[in-house]
């Protein structure tokens, strides 16, 4: 899928090449200096230094100071750079073929991309996530670092833009608006495999145990009140099945990543691009990832609409939020180990106090619980994002961005130290299980039937007050035969649907 990196020759402007002017009107003016000390570079502000040591250029520098938020750069998400690097490998692709820039310079604008999504020079993709200015910023921090390795790829010193130029020849027919949203999909459709993997794991750790505990009898609860009997296995059985209905939404929600407004520049009209120019942008993109990507409709819609990152960030809400519940389950039946329901056993990871000896805390189901909470916060976070965007862009995607990133990430790492280090070794306690079973007092539901609603009842109240077993009272009181009590309580009827009993020789339930 990858193109080997083009090895250009000596410094030597190419063919086409021309000398830009800045924003300001003045020629970009670089020192030709690599390796230590600065080059100055000029924006429409003036004129900074820029380290020589570095890869990007004077647009970066200023978002660094103007933007030292989260300390968390986007460097720090590969998939994202990547993503980044696919957009402007594609552009160039496109762009030589159009005409628009120098085959030399495609070629050397394809190299460096090359590099960068092989990995090289993630650190210098250095402007953090959250940022003001709708995404420029990164767009920016991208054109310069690639223009800056194509220039090395040429022998050029960094800086020198007046042989490959990040305005005119790295972001040549793009603009923020389509690049970054783009940018955000291809990195969150290749995210998602991950976590998709790590959900099927979870899933499948469940699914392991549901056939381990298929035959513990235990009470289930209603309401924190013991309720009718089941398995161990049809409980951790739902927490399989669970997982496996969330994968299927996670999916349908992928796929509403797929439509891309790239083409669209500004504001979705197109401006400054050829026609043939978002299509081939989307075919090339589908060459390089292999994603099968869409080009939107209506580019003026899809530059102002973030509602597939509503959309996704809401299914792994629902994910986050029933994973939560299921390790309140799983805290919960394995509380003890003395004085709790000690319905089973978590795995023991650490000691779990550091004044109590011999304590220890359900900390893994612990973890997941809280990835949860920041995942519920970020939801309300894009939410808020989504509902302020105005007119033909959402100048928050940068926020967006970042929250769907993390919650992607976080939920993806909790979701494995979930099933490896306590699912897969969760043990039950059978006999003190089965034991809940035969002295509950709801096990009388499954005689009901038999006896009606209303003796039902009495003989539950009966136990509760004589602090004695259903059975014990149905027995004293003769109200079933040995035989028909052992059939009403046999596992299989207690935990799947059966008939109810009859008299022999009868075929009307037994009143």
């Amino acid at each position: 899928m990858k193109s080997i990196p083009v090895r250009l020759g000596p410094a030597m402007p190419a063919k086409g090449a021309r000398a830009v002017n800045n924003s300001d009107g003045a020629q970009a003016r670089t020192s030709g200096v690599r390796g230590s000390g600065t080059h100055p570079e000029s924006d429409l502000l003036g004129t900074e230094q820029v380290p020589n040591g570095h890869y990007y250029g004077i647009h970066t520098l200023r978002a660094l100071r103007n933007f030292p938020i989260t300390h968390k750069a986007i460097g720090e998400y590969p998939e994202f750079v990547n993503a980044l690097a696919v957009l402007k490998e594609a552009a160039a692709v496109v762009n030589t073929r159009l005409g628009l820039i120098p085959p030399e310079t495609g070629d050397a604008i394809r190299a460096a991309c090359e590099r960068i999504r092989s990995g090289e020079f993630h650190a210098e993709f250095a402007v953090g996530t959250i940022q003001g200015g709708a995404g420029t910023s990164s767009n920016m921090n991208a054109n310069e670092v690639v223009a800056n390795v194509a220039l090395e790829e040429l022998g050029a010193a960094k800086g020198r833009y007046d042989l490959i130029d990040p305005h005119n020849d790295v972001n040549c027919c793009q603009s923020t608006n389509d690049v970054y949203p783009s940018a955000i999909k291809i990195a969150l459709l290749t995210m998602l495999e991950s976590l998709l993997s790590a959900m099927e794991g979870t899933a499948a750790a469940f699914a392991a145990k549901a056939e381990e505990f298929s035959g513990v009898l235990k009470l289930g609860r209603t309401q924190l009140q013991d309720a009718v009997p089941m398995t161990l296995g049809q409980e951790f059985g739902t927490y399989a099945t669970m997982m496996r209905e969330d994968i299927r939404v996670l999916r349908a929600a992928r796929e509403l990543l797929k439509e891309l407004n790239i083409g669209g520049t500004a504001i979705g009209t197109g401006i400054n691009t050829p026609p043939t120019y978002a299509p081939s942008m989307v075919e090339e993109i589908n060459r390089l990832t292999g994603l099968g990507v869409t080009g939107a409709g209506d580019l003026v819609e899809a530059t102002q609409d973030v509602g597939g990152f509503v959309q996704l960030s809401g299914v792994l809400k629902r994910i986050a939020v029933k994973t939560s519940k299921v390790c309140n389950d799983l805290r919960l039946l394995s509380s003890g180990p003395r004085a709790g329901l000690r319905e089973i056993n978590l795995p023991p990871v650490q000691a779990g106090s550091s004044i109590m000896p011999g304590k220890v805390n359900p900390v893994i189901p612990e973890v997941v619980n809280q990835v949860a909470f920041e995942i519920v916060g970020h939801d309300v976070t894009i939410s808020m994002a989504a509902e302020g965007g105005q007119l033909q862009l959402n100048a928050f995607e940068p926020i967006i961005a970042h929250s769907l990133f993390e919650e992607i990430r976080h939920l993806e790492r909790a979701l494995r130290v979930f099933t490896t280090r306590c699912i897969q070794g969760i043990t039950a306690n059978a006999e003190h299980l089965r034991d809940q079973v035969w002295n509950s007092v709801s096990i009388v539901t499954a005689l009901s039937p038999a006896l009606g609603y209303q003796t039902a009842t009495r003989v539950a109240q009966e136990a509760l007050e004589l602090g004695c077993s259903i059975p014990d009272i149905v027995r004293e009181e003769g109200l079933l035969s040995e035989a028909e009590l052992e059939a009403a309580l046999a596992p299989d009827h207690l935990t799947h649907p059966w008939m109810p009993l009859v008299d022999a020789g009868s075929t009307d339930p037994v009143a």
